[in-house]
C-alpha cells in the first residue's frame, strides 16, 4: 500500500494523463480529445495548489458551498482556471453556481434548467452545460431517465439552454463500458458532441468509449 505521506498528486496527475491518452490512442481517438478534470471535493487549497502549480487549471467540484469556500482567491492567484460543477444542484443555489462555475453537468430536471437559464439570462453569461442521464435508472441517483432524455432537451431548448452534452454515473456493481457505450450513443442519436463520465477506477474505458471529460479526484489527490 502506498503511503499516504508520499503520495505527489503532480506525479498522479501526470500519470493519469498518460494512461487516458494511452486509452484514447487505443481507439484511434486524439489524446487532446479527452479532458482531465480534477476533483477537489474535500480537498483544501494547499492540497489543491501543487497540481495548480504543475499547470493543471481544470478542476471539479460537488458542493456550491465548499468551491465558494476555496476557488474565488485561487482564481486570482491562477488566471485560466476552468472550474466545473459535477454534484447535484439544488435550484436555490442555481445563482451561486452560475456565478462561480463555467460548466455545470448535472441538469436533471425541469426546475433547475428553469432556475439555471433564468440566472444566465439575469448573469449575463454562457456556460457550458450537460444533461445528467441514470443510466441504470437507480431510484436513489440523480438524473434523467434514458426514455426521458429526448424531450427534457427539448424542454431545455425551449428555455435557451445550450446543451453540449451527457452525463452519467454508472452503477457501482455494473460493467461500467455497458454504460459509457449506451451514453455514447444516445449523445450521437441527440446530435450532442461532449462525453462527462468515467472517474478514478473506470477513466481509462470512458476514453476508449469515447469520453471528452472524465472526472478524477482520489487517484490525483490520494483517499479523502
Amino acid at each position: 500500500m502506498t503511503n499516504p505521506a508520499l503520495h505527489s498528486p503532480p506525479a498522479a496527475l501526470a500519470e493519469i494523463e498518460t494512461r487516458i491518452a494511452a486509452a484514447a490512442r487505443e481507439t484511434g481517438r486524439d489524446p487532446a480529445s479527452v479532458h482531465l478534470i480534477a476533483v477537489t471535493k474535500t480537498f483544501g487549497a494547499e492540497d489543491i495548489r501543487p497540481v495548480l502549480e504543475a499547470g493543471h487549471r481544470l478542476f471539479g467540484e460537488n458542493r456550491v458551498q465548499e468551491a465558494k469556500s476555496k476557488w474565488p482567491e485561487l482564481r486570482t492567484l491562477y488566471p485560466g482556471l476552468t472550474l466545473h460543477l459535477i454534484g447535484p444542484l439544488q435550484s436555490n443555489k442555481a445563482r451561486e453556481a452560475v456565478e462561480l462555475f463555467d460548466a455545470i453537468h448535472t441538469i436533471d430536471r425541469p426546475k433547475i434548467a428553469k432556475a439555471i437559464a433564468d440566472e444566465l439570462a439575469r448573469q449575463g453569461k454562457r456556460l457550458q452545460l450537460f444533461i445528467q442521464v441514470n443510466t441504470g435508472e437507480e431510484p436513489q441517483k440523480a438524473g434523467i431517465a434514458p426514455k426521458d432524455t429526448a424531450d427534457f432537451l427539448a424542454h431545455c431548448r425551449t428555455l435557451g439552454l445550450e446543451i453540449a452534452g451527457l452525463m452519467c454515473i454508472p452503477p457501482v456493481e455494473e460493467d461500467p463500458a455497458v454504460h459509457f457505450a449506451f451514453l455514447a450513443k444516445l449523445a450521437g442519436d441527440l446530435g450532442l458532441s461532449e462525453l462527462s463520465m468515467g472517474m478514478s477506477s473506470d477513466f481509462e474505458t470512458a476514453a476508449q468509449f469515447g469520453a471528452t471529460y472524465v472526472r478524477v479526484g482520489s487517484a490525483i489527490f490520494g483517499s479523502r
